[in-house]
């Protein structure tokens, strides 16, 4: 069945026709040849970035404290954090009464109002309270502290998750690769391999990747090891080859970035489209058994891993769908008590980070400074304005499209822009489809397009080089349009 999705070789347009001299000497780039030389490729430049960081760990290695509390039998942590960011922090209090309750105390204007793991909200007054102690947690999503399980039980909770990072962050550009290769062996894409290699460096190098890739810290280990299970879950997902395979890693993709589990779209779009498409199913006024088979075989590992979850944050929370953000010790605690941790209030502040935040430019040294929300999509990778004009479309990269939006709307929704970042790394949710979609729009990688990628690879090697560790090059405000709020 032909759904407009495939291509013939007689299709091929001319500027895309396999260039014998340069395909002779790519030949050997292919398999596990091209994974093994593009990994080594790529992490050797992750590692050379990472530079000094890469003698200990990050301060913020918060994976590598909850596997050590999994070691020790315990759901919270078992030693102290090391600093105050971003650990959830659940008040303990014995009152004169008898009672000991759990909870926290709702934002710095109502002291007294204590809000418990579950039930109504208490007041409770200073001198109620006999004793207070905190029970800490870690509230992301865990998977890749079970990733890091074995690494800590060896050499314990100072784990380095810097260098960990690195060597797990080479492993997605070489999986991009061969993902892209799938799609031209299978007729979906039109590409070179040369392409394919263009499309990968400038997923590897030129994206907000290479500085996520760079640093370690929670924030950033979890955006590597969730790029991996969406490439699995894509790849998987593509004409519903493998759907157990497919649910597994979308499964893991929610206990590792929670907005991945909104990815569930494309897999019901390519099971849709291979049993003929929603028009065929109108027509025939029934849905195929056999379409209800693969969404179920694909449901089932997705299901037991969210149960799972849901397990783990009542046992912690005795909540089932709370991951303990709401129990965070930062500062915009209050925002969160005001507005939750989703609301159309912060759609405007991060839709601005994502398409239009700009740089500094200054008159003296250090002549450029970044916002620690981070800059616009469009100046860390501008390669992908070629997604504005694509020279072919198919069903296949409709569902794309869907995927992207459906992922990315519970980040523009969320409290936090990304908050502190070079470039909107949130964007690593969906990323890989931003490039599969290159690969499919079949537009022409002309010679402007690699000067925006090579530009692209400038701008995030200064953001690998620089964040986190040159402050002179960051600057901090309150940002457009909320404040604080």
């Amino acid at each position: 069945m032909n759904d407009g999705s495939t291509i013939t070789l007689d299709s091929l347009p001319t500027d895309a026709a396999p260039i014998p001299g340069i395909l002779k000497h790519l030949r050997w780039l292919s398999g596990w040849r091209a994974f093994v030389l593009l990994y080594v490729a790529f992490t050797s430049c992750y590692l050379a970035a990472s530079g000094g960081r890469l003698r200990h760990s990050s301060p913020y290695n918060h994976f590598s404290y909850l596997a050590h509390s999994w070691l020790h039998g315990h759901l919270e942590l078992v030693l102290n954090p090391p600093n105050e960011n971003d650990w959830a922090k659940v008040d303990v209090l014995t009152l004169r009464d008898g009672r000991t309750v759990k909870g926290m105390f709702s934002g710095r204007g109502n002291q007294d109002r204590f809000v418990p793991l579950h039930g109504p909200a208490l007041t409770i007054m200073p001198d109620d309270i006999v004793s207070r102690n905190y029970i800490r947690y870690v509230s992301f999503p865990p998977f890749p502290a079970l990733v890091m399980l074995p690494l800590v039980a060896i050499v314990g909770v100072g784990a380095n998750d810097v260098l960990f990072t690195a060597l797990w962050a080479g492993l997605n550009p070489a999986l991009l690769f061969l993902l892209l290769g799938s799609l031209r062996r299978r007729g979906y894409s039109a590409r070179t391999q040369i392409e394919d290699l263009w499309l990968t460096i400038a997923f590897g190098l030129g994206s907000v990747y290479f500085f996520s890739s760079v640093i370690g810290q929670v924030w950033y280990t979890a955006h590597i090891i969730a790029t991996t299970l969406v490439i699995g879950y894509v790849w998987s997902s593509i004409a519903v080859k493998r759907p157990y395979l497919a649910g597994l890693c979308l499964g893991l993709g929610f206990a590792t970035r929670t907005p991945l589990g909104f990815a569930f779209v494309f897999f019901v779009w390519e099971a849709v489209r291979v049993h003929g498409g929603l028009s065929a199913m109108w027509l025939r006024k029934r849905i195929p058994l056999s379409l209800v088979k693969v969404c179920a075989k694909a449901a089932a590992p997705a299901l037991l891993v969210v149960g799972l979850l849901l397990l783990h944050n009542y046992l912690r929370f005795a909540n089932l769908s709370e991951f303990g953000h709401k129990f965070l010790n930062i500062t915009w605690q209050e925002r969160i008590q005001r507005w939750g941790l989703f609301n159309y209030h912060f759609v405007s502040r991060n839709l601005a980070t994502a398409l239009v935040l700009l740089p500094r430019i200054l008159a003296k040294a250090p002549f450029v400074q970044v916002s620690q929300h981070g800059m616009s999509l469009l100046l860390t990778s501008p390669f992908l304005l070629l997604l504005l004009r694509p020279k072919r479309s198919s069903v296949l990269a409709v569902g794309m499209w869907l995927t992207v939006l459906a992922v990315a709307l519970p980040s523009l929704l969320y409290q936090n822009s990304g908050f502190v970042q070079f470039g909107y790394r949130f964007s690593l949710d969906y990323m890989v489809l931003l490039v599969m979609l290159l690969a499919l729009g079949n537009v022409r990688l002309g010679g402007w397009w690699k000067v925006m990628v090579v530009f692209a690879i400038g701008v995030n090697l200064f953001g690998a080089l620089t964040f986190d560790r040159a402050p002179e090059y960051t600057y901090s405000d309150t940002y457009f349009p909320h404040g604080d709020n």
